[in-house]
């Protein structure tokens, strides 16, 4: 769903030097969005993608385990994926 280009345009990325790291940060905020939806496959909608590029984002924006503000839920990336979402 993602391409390695979206994800840097998005995260303003203009060299190549972190592609590998971007890549991965793309594979686990799909697995999430695909687990957090309960789907096999992503929806083609631009809510989802929107949703990925949000976690992607956050991801790369806080790459250590540790952080000084505290964590929050992000009501905008469950309102985007609400309506793809299957509850078993």
């Amino acid at each position: 769903m993602l391409t390695l280009q979206d994800a840097k345009e998005h995260l303003r990325v203009d060299d190549y030097c972190e592609d590998v790291l971007i890549a991965r940060l793309i594979d686990a905020a799909q697995a999430a969005v695909a687990d957090y939806l309960g789907a096999e496959e992503l929806p083609d909608a631009m809510p989802v993608h929107a949703a990925c590029l949000m976690l992607v984002g956050s991801l790369y924006a806080n790459r250590e385990t540790l952080s000084e503000r505290p964590l929050s839920e992000n009501r905008l990336y469950e309102r985007l994926l609400a309506p793809y979402r299957k509850y078993a």
